[in-house]
């Protein structure tokens, strides 16, 4: 990653230059302002990284190069950190409340500064990531949200418990109680139509947050999620969940825009299963099954039954098996001891008919 640049917007010379010291042995590119007028000309300019400003300043104060700064397209986005005596704290609030991302008091140590910082740094890092609209996205960012302490969930301090194969995890209809995170094993999630037959609406594994757009949304589940082997999974106490998410707006906001992203991305899938021929949906099925069970760049054998699969794809469990057959022989695909193995994911992706 390049150099990150922090403009320091203070009429303090002294405060300025050493907090620029401070920066710079940091690793920190610095950029320096003596006043609110020339810290918004030089943000304009230079689009920094970050900016530490203080609020009582001559020409334009704090609050107003915020102001500026957030009605400017070029600028809205910039992590701002103000610097404010301890006089001036009855005032934060305004700040906070108009945008501000954090504030540190003067007088401060430096290591709260840097702390600060690349906080600010990680949680902009974090939202403006573009995360794949799947369940595997929404758990990443999850993830990524929890190790940089931006969703302060610490899984060891909830228990977990084993379900055994085809035992349900929550049930369509009803209400969220819970966040689950997968330890180990294998979840599908179905829906059931009005002729009892089921249709796979996603599938997950290790490292794998489910149940979540019931919980932020706040709505009854709209599918089913069942343990295709034995598994292990941590519950998280529902209010736990949307008590840390909605502490932040801006991460509700995030995993709001995943998820609404994946609803499109089901109802596409819902389309091709329409309108696609048979080859091409088992040919998409196997490479997404393969792509949520598997590391990147690896083909494990997939650990799924063909009736799973054959749900997944919205057909009928002997035509998937006709089809794999063709795909064994046209070597896209191989099968030992009855499991597949995805050999040829790019040609399976780009099948003609």
């Amino acid at each position: 990653m390049s150099q990150r640049s922090i403009l320091i917007i203070d009429d303090h010379a002294d405060i300025r230059e050493n907090i620029a010291e401070i920066l710079s042995l940091g690793g920190y590119k610095t950029l320096t302002a003596e006043n609110g007028k020339k810290g918004v000309e030089a943000a304009l300019r230079e689009k920094p990284d970050l900016i530490v400003c203080d609020i009582m300043m001559p020409e334009l104060d704090g609050y107003g190069v915020l102001h500026l700064l957030r009605k400017n397209p070029e600028t809205e986005d910039i992590p701002l950190i103000f610097l404010t005596a301890k006089a001036e704290r009855s005032d934060l609030r305004k700040g906070m409340e108009m945008g501000a991302d954090d504030y540190v008091t003067k007088p401060f140590e430096e290591l709260e500064l840097m702390n600060a910082i690349e906080s600010r740094l990680h949680k902009y890092d974090v939202l403006h990531k573009k995360y794949s609209p799947t369940g595997k996205g929404l758990s990443e960012l999850a993830n990524d949200l929890r190790t940089t302490g931006l969703l302060p969930l610490n899984l060891d301090d909830y228990t977990s418990e084993t379900y055994s194969k085809k035992q349900v995890v929550y049930a369509e209809g009803k209400r969220p109680r819970h966040l689950y995170y997968i330890k180990s094993g294998k979840i599908k999630a179905f829906k059931t139509n009005e002729n009892g037959k089921e249709y796979i609406t996603d599938l997950y594994s290790e490292g794998d947050f489910i149940g979540y757009p019931a919980l932020i949304e706040d709505h009854n589940y709209d599918d089913t999620a069942v343990a295709l082997e034995e598994s292990e999974i941590i519950q998280i106490p529902r209010d736990d969940f949307q008590n840390l998410v909605y502490g932040d707006i801006t991460v509700a906001a995030k995993f709001i825009r995943i998820i609404t992203q994946n609803v499109k991305n089901k109802e596409e899938r819902l389309l091709n299963l329409a309108y696609s021929s048979l080859r091409k949906r088992v040919a998409k099925a196997l490479v997404d099954i393969n792509e949520k069970f598997n590391q990147p760049g690896k083909s494990n054998p997939i650990e799924i039954s063909r009736e799973d699969i054959a749900q997944y794809v919205g057909t009928a469990t002997e035509s998937l098996i006709r089809t794999l057959s063709d795909f064994k022989s046209e070597k896209l695909i191989e099968i030992r001891d009855g499991k597949i193995s995805v050999s040829q994911p790019e040609k399976l992706k780009n099948l003609l008919y």
